[in-house]
């Protein structure tokens, strides 16, 4: 249910903001998921166990995440695509992990992109990291930070201060929480050349983190200049000044943020709940130029992923939420005779008309144990049906019992579907 309620808040967060779902198949070509060489390792391939053409077909693997095949629904659907095209998506993907809270080989994922066909204005950049941040607020969570970055701002730097391998340097940065400086200023030395000078500046950058925009300031203050960094720093600027705005205390810039793979080309995001960061990050992505090609035509685009089954794990774990009760059930209409159980079922089709969730016992056993049957699933009303035609409603919470009318009869307006509560049974 609380897995469920994450899902359907998401749900209504993109469509809020005008995105469509889709949903793409769960197994693509091999050649197709490592077209830019990340994580080969952890694919998961596919193949018939019976396979009498072995070799002719094109090897399959599942998908380990969802950006690669949107990428190819966007491209083999161009035609039939309004850009820029917005779109979230939430499905299941698979990665070869070692299984821990918070990474499973199985898990779900929420993507929300805009898409554009050549261009694609960065005001979208701005637009995603505020529906991260509504998104997110929405969901039974303790507090969280947006950290954002821009990849023009730190290839303009290490640019600046004479380092011609600027990917190389954002995947030794990336590292930078994992094995701390010092061994990230090794790499920058003996992997890539880097001066002492130079990789003292590249750590002194990744160590500027504001919730204002006075990280443009202290920027400047580290004596490096080129006009790639420039146009970083108004765009990250730009993202910060609005999200203080509208989504204030939710959004710090981290210049620290590199996110290892190659194709993001502007923004990026990571996000970590307060108090949890061994988690690992929520929410993540940025801006892509040039993920998806179609001939002449480059389609770039923006986008995030929210890692639900990371979340959700972790609301389950901490019962950071917990939901009223573990079935949909309102009503279950007990028997007092097997042969009044077609009559039980036009009852409980009139409920169901009225959204009332109904569940007819299919035995006539003792009213005791329908009732303990009731109550253990956590279905707060047992109706019965006396043999003279009469009827009766029992909330098994209270005790309280009286008679009703089935053509009429509601429940309380709380109880009609399950509701998720922040906090465990114990804080309230």
């Amino acid at each position: 249910m609380i897995e469920q309620h994450v899902i359907d808040t998401l749900r209504r967060s993109f469509e809020l903001h005008g995105f469509a779902s889709i949903e793409t198949r769960a197994v693509e070509t091999v050649t197709q998921l490592l077209r830019k060489g990340e994580i080969d390792k952890e694919v998961y391939a596919v193949s018939r166990l019976q396979n009498d053409d072995a070799g002719k077909d094109a090897a399959l693997a599942l998908h380990f995440d969802l950006t690669v095949p949107f990428s190819r629904y966007v491209v083999e659907n161009a035609g039939h695509l309004d850009f820029p095209f917005r779109r979230y998506q939430i499905q299941k993907a698979w990665r070869g992990e070692r299984p821990q809270e918070g990474r499973m080989r199985e898990f779900t994922q929420a993507d929300f992109d805009v898409v554009g066909d050549g261009e694609l204005s960065f005001k979208y950049d701005v637009e995603l990291v505020l529906l991260a941040a509504a998104a997110l607020s929405a969901l039974p969570i303790p507090a969280f930070k947006l950290r954002v970055n821009n990849r023009k701002l730190a290839e303009g730097f290490y640019r600046g201060l004479g380092l011609a391998d600027t990917a190389g340097v954002l995947r030794s940065i990336d590292k930078l929480e994992k094995i701390g400086a010092e061994a990230v200023a090794k790499l920058l030395e003996d992997e890539l050349g880097a001066t002492a000078e130079q990789a003292a500046a590249a750590l002194a950058l990744a160590q500027i983190r504001t919730e204002d925009l006075s990280f443009v300031d202290q920027v400047r203050a580290l004596g490096v200049h080129d006009d790639l960094l420039d146009e970083g720093l108004a765009e990250l600027a730009e993202v910060l000044g609005v999200a203080m705005r509208q989504a204030p205390g939710t959004v710090v810039a981290d210049l620290s943020i590199a996110r290892g793979l190659d194709y993001y080309t502007g923004t990026v995001v990571e996000t970590v709940l307060l108090g949890h960061e061994s988690l690992g990050s929520i929410c993540s992505g940025g801006r892509y130029d040039a993920l998806a090609r179609k001939g002449n035509r480059i389609f770039p685009g923006v986008g995030l992923s929210i890692g639900v089954s990371r979340l959700v794990a972790r609301i389950l774990s901490q019962e950071f939420a917990t939901a009223s009760r573990a079935v949909p059930t309102v009503v279950y209409i007990a028997l007092n005779s097997d042969e009044a159980w077609p009559q039980a079922q036009e009852l409980a089709a009139g409920f169901r008309e009225r959204g009332i969730a109904t569940e007819v016992a299919v035995a006539a056993e003792k009213y005791g144990k329908q009732i303990k049957f009731a109550d253990r699933r956590g279905i707060p009303f047992v109706w019965f049906v006396a043999e003279d035609g009469t009827h009766q409603v029992k909330d098994i919470r209270s005790g309280d019992q009286e008679a009703a009318d089935p053509l009429n009869w509601m429940p309380p307006a709380a109880d009609l579907a399950v509701s998720v509560v922040v906090g465990s049974p114990a804080d309230r």
